[in-house]
């Protein structure tokens, strides 16, 4: 069912410091930035490699307001991992598949993610306390 790790999702106070951290020292590149006004962030997706199953990445997250998921995140937690994001074949199907088995879900049905993929997450106290995403892409 899991095909890959798609990526990582970093929560940041300031995308642009972050992303010139990432570049510099481990020598990524941003492929794609996006505003999300539905998860309430603005975001950057650094490539870190290519797979068999597709592409990996770091993603940056930085709140758009103090009030998001992120936001409350950043103000608890303060910045560091947010999410784990694994690639799936096909976003419904895992859903319906992984719903099944017990595990809780906060998307019951599939949402628009960066560059254009189908996500979905699951509850974190279900998955050994790690926000799990799940990504199909749309070919990137």
């Amino acid at each position: 069912m899991l095909l890959r790790i798609d990526h990582v999702g970093v929560a940041c106070h300031n995308l642009e410091e972050k992303i010139e951290f990432y570049e510099s020292v481990f020598g990524l590149t941003v492929v794609s930035r996006e505003v999300n006004e539905e998860q309430g962030v603005r975001e950057a997706m650094l490539h870190v490699a290519d797979g068999d199953q597709g592409a990996s990445y770091v993603q940056l997250l930085e709140p758009l307001h103090p009030d998001t998921a992120v936001g409350r995140f950043l103000a608890k937690r303060g910045e560091g991992v947010h999410h784990i994001g694994y690639g799936v074949a096909d976003v419904t199907e895992a859903l319906k598949e992984i719903g099944a088995k017990g595990v809780r879900l906060i998307d019951e049905r599939p949402r628009h993610g960066s560059m254009g993929a189908s996500i979905a997450f699951l509850h974190p106290k279900d998955v050994g306390g790690v926000l799990t995403e799940l990504v199909e892409t749309s070919r990137r």
